[in-house]
């Protein structure tokens, strides 16, 4: 597939086959972000583990100090003081079974994040294979089952991520929007390289980070030299 004009001019600024440092990574990912819109940056790792074994799962969560920039929808299934509590901190959404069965039988999707209080597991758990392929599914690991949701919620709308391997041992997750600059990106590149690296397995064996790339979401991968982060 022919490349647009703006990518082909946005590849020049690159040096082939560079692995950059990541300042002038992240630099280079605002300069490259040439959209009429603001611009996700995104960054992909891939590591030196294999995601089939459990004792080499990498996943976790991370506030990111400058935020998404994106506005994150909650929904929370929760009843009662917890349904209350969820409310007054700021949910989009919060139910119970009827959430459950909206999304079942409406294939209903407005929301980025599910929190859930652990009494509703039993709930949320009957639509797990309807949430669990979109990376929707609450886990305590991420802190999404939890008692305290007005803290969960709190932590998501200011910033919170979740990262956790794909099938090819890649992660992938936002660090920002491109209009943060350079400065404000590397805060968060920093958080969230910082939770993979102490995230790594005991059973990882050889280079963990195998390769690590940012891009904007209509620009190139930019290749960061990983021995500069380990």
């Amino acid at each position: 597939m022919k490349k647009g004009k703006k990518y082909q001019d946005s590849v020049k600024l690159l040096e082939k086959g560079k692995l950059y440092d990541p300042a002038d990574a992240l630099d280079l990912v605002c300069k490259t972000a040439t959209a009429k819109f603001d611009e996700t940056v995104e960054l992909h790792v891939k590591l030196g583990v294999d995601s089939r074994h459990a004792d080499q799962q990498v996943r976790g969560a991370v506030v990111l100090p400058n935020g998404t920039g994106k506005d994150v929808r909650v929904l929370v299934f929760a009843r009662e003081g917890k349904a209350d509590e969820a409310k007054a901190a700021g949910a989009d959404y919060v139910g119970a079974e009827e959430l459950a069965q909206k999304i079942q039988s409406e294939n209903w999707f407005d929301f980025d994040v599910v929190v859930a209080t652990p009494d509703m597991m039993g709930v949320v758990g009957r639509i797990g294979r309807i949430l669990g392929p979109k990376g929707l599914m609450p886990n305590p690991k991420a802190g999404t089952v939890t008692p305290d949701v007005a803290k969960a919620i709190a932590e998501i709308k200011s910033g919170k991520i979740e990262y956790r391997l794909d099938k090819s041992n890649i992660i992938h997750c936002p660090i920002g929007k491109a209009s943060f600059g350079a400065e404000k990106l590397a805060g968060n590149f920093d958080a969230l390289m910082s939770a993979v690296i102490k995230a790594k397995p005991a059973a990882a064996k050889g280079q963990y980070l195998r390769s690590v790339t940012v891009a904007s979401t209509m620009g190139p991968g930019i290749k960061i030299n990983p021995t500069k982060l380990a």
